[in-house]
C-alpha cells in the first residue's frame, strides 16, 4: 500500500511539473498553437514507442534471455545425467512387451529426425510404465542414491531449476524414492503391498526420467554433436553400446 501511494505521489509530481513547464512556455512565448502542435505530436509518438520498445525490443531481449537460461539449464541437466540419471535408467527393470519396443526405438535415437523425436516424445507420454521391483537390486540403488544425496540437494537449490518445474519434480521424485528405501531395514523380504508401493515410486521416477533423457538427447544432437556422440556410445537403452570407438 505504501509503495502504491509512493507511485501516485511520483506520478502526480511529474504531471504537475509537466503542466508547469507548459504554462511557463505560454507565459514567455504566448503561442498556444506551438504548444499543442508538439504536444499532440509527442502523444502520437508514444504509441509507436510502446510498440517498438514493449512488443519488439522487449520480445527480442526476452528471447535472448530465455535462450541463455535454457543453455544453463541444459548444462545442469547434463551434469545430472552424468552423476545420477544414466545410472538410474540402467537400474530400472521393466516388465512390458510394449516397453521393449520403445526401448528399441530409444536405442536408435542417434538417427532420429526432429519429427521422429517429437513422435517418440508423444509416445512416451502416452505409455504406462510397469516395473518389476523384485528384479531390482534395491540395496544397490539405495546405496547409490544415498551417496548422491548431497548432490541431489544441491540440484534442488540451484536457482536455474526454478525455471523448469518438470525437472525439479524429477529430482524430488528421486529424493523421495531414496527416502522410502532408507526407511526400510530389509529391502529383500518386502510384503506384497509394500512392493506395490515401492514399484509405484520407482515407476514415477522412471516415467519422468525417460522423458527428460529424450529431451536432453535432442538438445545435444542439435547443439553439441561431440557430447551427443558420447551419449549415444553410452546409451542406457542400447545393450551393445560402448564408449570405445572400434571403427
Amino acid at each position: 500500500m505504501k509503495r502504491f501511494n509512493w507511485q501516485i505521489l511520483l506520478g502526480s509530481a511529474l504531471a504537475i511539473l509537466s503542466i508547469s513547464f507548459y504554462i511557463i512556455h505560454y507565459l514567455i512565448f504566448r503561442d498556444v498553437h506551438h504548444i499543442f502542435l508538439y504536444l499532440i505530436g509527442d502523444i502520437g509518438f508514444v504509441f509507436f514507442e510502446v510498440l517498438l520498445v514493449t512488443l519488439i525490443i522487449h520480445r527480442l531481449l526476452y528471447e535472448r534471455e530465455k535462450h541463455a537460461k535454457l543453455e544453463k539449464l541444459n548444462i545442469v541437466i547434463g551434469v545430472f545425467f552424468s552423476e545420477v540419471g544414466t545410472k538410474m535408467l540402467t537400474s530400472c527393470p521393466l516388465i512390458d512387451s510394449d516397453l521393449d519396443e520403445i526401448g528399441k526405438k530409444l536405442s536408435k535415437v542417434k538417427t532420429c529426425s526432429n519429427q521422429e523425436f517429437t513422435q517418440l516424445s508423444k509416445l512416451l507420454k502416452k505409455t504406462k510404465y510397469k516395473v518389476d521391483i523384485h528384479r531390482a537390486n534395491l540395496d544397490e540403488i539405495q546405496e547409490f542414491l544415498s551417496e548422491k544425496k548431497s548432490f541431489l540437494l544441491r540440484m534442488l537449490e540451484h536457482p536455474i531449476l526454478l525455471e523448469h518445474e518438470t525437472f525439479t519434480d524429477l529430482i524430488l521424485a528421486i529424493y523421495h524414492f531414496n527416502e522410502e528405501l532408507v526407511a526400510r531395514e530389509d529391502l529383500v523380504n518386502i510384503p506384497n503391498a509394500d512392493s506395490r508401493h515401492l514399484a509405484a515410486d520407482m515407476q514415477r521416477v522412471y516415467q519422468m526420467l525417460i522423458g527428460q533423457w529424450l529431451n536432453y538427447m535432442k538438445h545435444l544432437k542439435d547443439n553439441y554433436p561431440y557430447l551427443f556422440s558420447l551419449a549415444m556410445r553410452t546409451n542406457p537403452f542400447d545393450r551393445e553400446a560402448t564408449p570405445v570407438i572400434n571403427e
